[in-house]
């Protein structure tokens, strides 16, 4: 691996004085990102990926926004988007939304209160399965009194349930969709073209290979500075890279610590940190990959999940992969979220410990190889990885590397994102190295980890059930008070990490890289896209249209 040596880390944090903000800028220009990864769908309420969030929350508005100090108590601070203003009734069970009158669809149709009532039925309905659909269960109704308000009723008053509605819910096209069953929308036209309501309008999409959007001309918010955005995709991780440094691209989401080592000394491309939510983890399939009914011959042993995160070094694999550039995780949170807990007590690095645990749970070394074995069966397992990500791909091998130490034989599956996300989706795993971008609130961790039922689970991948932990977390998301929240989320996230459903790995510390034609201001942790719309291009350093929206295959 390619370390960061001093001077590197520090050219990099010196980099972040050359970013930018607010510059009066001059229209045009084509962003390219380079992005190691495709949206899985361009229908927001089916979008699971960063990557699906980026391209849909650039066509398709909400109705506000959450802003840069992200709040989520409350709509402190909250961005008006297509609703222009907002009330609040008496009793906080009802808030009434009134539309900008100017925002119109991309087919020129104006935006209404049926939009959201709609985008609300299609969220809640499990035959169309939105991934965040769980974050709206404590609204009972959305009523339409006339078409420019929409009247969101509450079952209960939450401290978070202002942020829950506007950051999932995005309204929809009720006029182009709403005369199919919503069990068709899998396989509406929306899907491949969309028409939405946001700075940005739909172009052309060839699949894992581009991706192009343009700038919509009467948009309500104003005309984008940028012509237009084009998403250039690569599998592998360093043909990523290699777009943005060789000037190919403007924007990369994340640099690796092999990126930094290649930043031209005359500062073309330069690092700019923008905080982050991301967490990475090696997380166990509780339910057997081939019969959801059964228990995973491994993984469904407690036990041996945790004998086997006491075999894995997380400090050193932080360290040889990311140098300074993440820390170790804690556990199923993001430290910059508001219910982090640094205090908990994890399952502790012991060589020793593990081998005993192994030895006592009946998995002894055998002559030979030194591997482990109980009753004829190896202790061995496959570990899925994302080839488009370098970061967990070098976290693979040395995990590997280490897993083998302790006489677990591992062997790595790479796959393209896109693969990835679906082997993940369907339970088609052993073990994978997975991470998340999770919000400001805790609220996404019932969906991530909590027991796969109505109301919760529904990106719980490796199928992990603990009651405990579940009653714990709706005890959090229904208190009225930050103090009860926090209480409660501290239990149940240790309750996670005493349960070992995954080896908390790292939490990198994000750095996007930016050509220096490139001006973006500050990027939202959350999401990097948010503010595209107000980017520019340095016009005397524009490359030639047709070259940029032709990026090569």
């Amino acid at each position: 691996m390619h370390l960061l040596t001093p001077r590197r880390l520090a050219i990099a944090l010196c980099c972040l004085a050359a970013c930018r903000g607010g510059d009066a800028a001059s229209p045009g220009g084509i962003l390219v990102v380079s992005a190691g990864a495709d949206a899985e769908t361009l229908f927001p309420p089916l979008t699971v990926g960063n990557q699906g969030r980026a391209v849909t929350e650039l066509l398709y508005d909400k109705l506000a926004d959450i802003g840069p100090g992200l709040n989520t108590i409350g709509d402190g601070g909250f961005v008006p988007k297509l609703a222009s203003r907002w009330e609040w009734s008496a009793d906080s069970l009802t808030i009434a939304f009134h539309l900008d009158a100017r925002a119109r669809w991309h087919d020129g149709r104006a935006v209404t209160a049926r939009d959201v009532q709609y985008a609300f039925r299609v969220w809640t309905d499990s035959a169309v399965g939105a991934a965040q659909r769980n974050a709206l269960a404590t609204i009972d109704s959305i009523s339409t009194p006339d078409s420019l308000t929409a009247r969101v009723h509450f079952r209960e008053r939450t401290p978070e349930q202002f942020f829950a509605l506007v950051y999932t819910l995005i309204p929809l096209p009720a006029h182009r969709l709403a005369a199919l069953p919503d069990s068709a929308l899998h396989d509406a036209p929306e899907m491949r073209a969309p028409v939405g309501s946001g700075p940005f309008r739909f172009v052309s999409w060839t699949p894992r290979v581009q991706l192009e959007l343009a700038a919509n001309e009467t948009y309500y918010g104003g005309r984008p500075t940028l012509d237009g955005v084009v998403f250039a995709v690569a599998a592998q991780g360093a043909t990523v890279a290699a777009r943005l440094l060789s000037g190919e691209a403007d924007f990369l989401e994340q640099l690796s610590p092999t990126d930094f080592a290649q930043l031209p000394a005359d500062g073309r491309v330069r690092a700019q940190a923008f905080g982050g939510f991301d967490y990475a983890f090696v997380q166990f399939n509780i339910r057997d990959a081939r019969d959801a009914g059964r228990l995973h011959p491994l993984f469904g042993d407690r036990a041996l999940r945790r004998a086997l995160t006491m075999a894995v070094d997380r400090a050193t694999v932080v360290r040889s992969v990311f140098d300074s550039l993440a820390r170790p995780a804690i556990g199923p949170f993001s430290r910059t979220q508001w219910t982090a807990d640094t205090t908990l007590t994890g399952i502790p690095f012991d060589v020793a410990g593990a081998a005993r645990a192994l030895d006592s749970l009946g998995w002894r070394r055998r002559g030979g190889d030194g591997m482990r074995e109980r009753a004829g069966q190896a202790l061995a397992f496959a570990l899925l990885a994302p080839a488009s990500s370098r970061t967990r791909q070098a976290a693979a091998v040395l995990l590997q590397a280490q897993f083998k130490a302790a006489g677990v034989q591992v062997t790595i599956e790479q796959v393209d994102f896109n693969a990835f996300l679906d082997r993940a989706h369907r339970g088609a795993f052993d073990a994978m190295v997975g991470g998340v971008r999770a919000s400001p609130s805790p609220r996404g961790v019932r969906d991530l980890w909590g027991t796969s039922a109505p109301g919760r689970g529904a990106l719980n991948w490796g199928r992990w059930s603990n009651a405990a932990f579940d009653v714990q977390v709706d005890s959090a998301l229904a208190a009225s008070d930050t103090a009860s929240v926090r209480a409660h989320f501290r239990s149940a996230y240790q309750t996670a990490i005493d349960d070992a459903p995954a080896i908390w790995l790292y939490e990198p510390r994000i750095f996007a890289g930016l050509h220096r034609r490139l001006t973006t201001g500050a990027i939202r942790p959350d999401a990097w896209w948010s503010g595209v719309a107000r980017w520019s291009i340095d016009p005397a350093q524009r490359l030639p249209r047709d070259r940029r929206a032709a990026v090569p295959r």
